[in-house]
């Protein structure tokens, strides 16, 4: 993978012994960062009702845990530090822990849920030299949505927009089944080829690498089928 992936630590699925184990996973799988968060066990989605965070000190202890785990590997990942305390407790809270993260060597802060574009504001004037993370959750979250552009000139560096792939999928699949069910199909160009479609997920590929290790015998009992019967196969 050439784009690098940033994985999601959730609240580190443990006390500070499992949060460095899963610090050392997300390492050893290659992701470029994580996110660690204060939610307390089971989390949920910060933008809903009802959030929880551990105390503080527990807080600065996964944080603290993650950063030693990071050292002690010897490899580069970015640990973006997460807290949920605004919804659950304050803003003037969730700065608090946001410098506390920044102080102990967090390399990216976020405060999730943030309420509106003066939060937002307020939020990256602190602890300047770390950079800032905006989730924005379409169609109805807490926090304001800007573009790329306003949000850079707001102060952040970093942004996710967490349901806009996922959302506009599943507007065309509720789209498309509703227009199968009243006898249309989908139109010419409204959706890829077959071609097109194993290119992206891989066919061609595949079949490159199989090359690889066709026997005489595989060559010749492909040379065998009859056309007609290596369509209905292949299909």
């Amino acid at each position: 993978m050439s784009i690098p992936i940033i994985a999601d630590g959730d609240n580190g699925y443990g006390n500070a012994m499992n949060v460095k184990r899963t610090i050392r996973e997300a390492i050893r799988a290659g992701y470029a960062g994580i996110f660690l968060e204060d939610q307390v066990s089971p989390k949920a989605c910060g933008h809903t009702r009802g959030r929880k965070v551990v105390p503080r000190d527990e807080a600065l202890m996964r944080i603290k845990a993650t950063i030693d785990a990071h050292k002690k590997s010897g490899f580069d990942i970015v640990i973006i530090a997460r807290t949920d305390s605004r919804q659950a407790v304050s803003f003037d809270e969730s700065l608090w822990r946001s410098q506390a993260f920044a102080d102990v060597g967090a390399d990216v802060l976020l405060i999730d849920a943030l309420a509106s574009r003066e939060e937002m504001k307020a939020f990256c004037e602190i602890a300047p030299s770390v950079p800032k993370m905006a989730n924005l959750l379409e169609g109805g979250g807490k926090t304001p949505i800007l573009n790329p552009t306003e949000l850079e000139d707001v102060g952040f560096k970093i942004a996710a927009y967490p349901l806009s792939l996922m959302g506009v999928s599943i507007r065309a699949m509720q789209n498309t089944l509703t227009a199968i069910k009243g006898g249309q199909i989908p139109s010419h160009g409204s959706i890829p080829t077959f071609e097109e479609i194993k290119e992206i997920v891989g066919f061609n590929s595949y079949y490159e690498e199989e090359k690889r290790y066709a026997t005489n015998t595989d060559q010749v009992s492909l040379q065998n089928v009859a056309p007609s019967s290596r369509a209905r196969s292949d299909g």
